[in-house]
């Protein structure tokens, strides 16, 4: 070797690169911070909004199944219409057409929504008590026996106004006992298409 030395630069960051780009991702992080909470409950709606559809969907498929009227009624207070409180899925079996745990099936239940989310229906959904039956052909029914059309939205109390229709979940129950969803485009919206919502 003829004496001259070979400087070789240790790889990595300075300790100004490496403050710059934490600083750089704390910003990033304060502004999409809000959206993160705002797409966590718009994501916890729309599970809610599935598990009601669903829980809708396998009262109409084990009426059909059985043979008997089949209810999903809310697990409030027994007497009202407080769907936010939970669901159960029965057949009544004793044809009592309400829910008791030892004479009925029980399909399925579910515990209470977040308390963001405000259930509010039509028809037998917000009579008090509230509930939907399905018939042994799989349509919905009234305690009477004549047909139903009704609906149930699923909201966000924690916005209000035009935010509030926005994130607005709606669930259709029609004659011919199909259940669809929507996104209703205000509160008088009647014909709201079916979505994938």
């Amino acid at each position: 070797m003829t004496g001259i030395a070979r400087r070789c630069r240790a790889g990595g960051f300075t300790l100004i690169e490496l403050m710059v780009t934490l600083g750089i991702a704390a910003i990033l992080l304060t502004l999409a911070a809000p959206n993160l909470s705002q797409f966590q409950r718009n994501s916890q709606l729309t599970s809610a909004t599935n598990s009601l559809v669903g829980a809708l969907n396998a009262a109409r498929a084990e009426a059909m199944k059985r043979g008997k009227n089949t209810f999903v009624v809310p697990t409030g207070n027994g007497n009202g219409n407080q769907w936010a409180s939970g669901w159960v899925v029965f057949v009544d079996i004793d044809r009592s057409q309400t829910y008791g745990a030892g004479n009925d099936f029980t399909v399925l239940e579910q515990t209470a929504l977040p308390g963001f989310i405000t259930v509010a229906g039509t028809g037998t959904a917000n009579e008090s008590p509230a509930y939907v039956m399905f018939d042994s052909s799989g349509y919905p029914r009234q305690k009477d026996g004549s047909f139903s059309n009704l609906t149930i939205n699923l909201s966000r109390s924690d916005l209000s106004g035009a935010n509030q229709i926005a994130e607005t979940r709606r669930i259709k129950i029609v004659a011919t006992g199909r259940v669809t969803t929507c996104r209703p485009t205000s509160s008088s919206d009647t014909t709201c298409p079916a979505s994938d919502s």
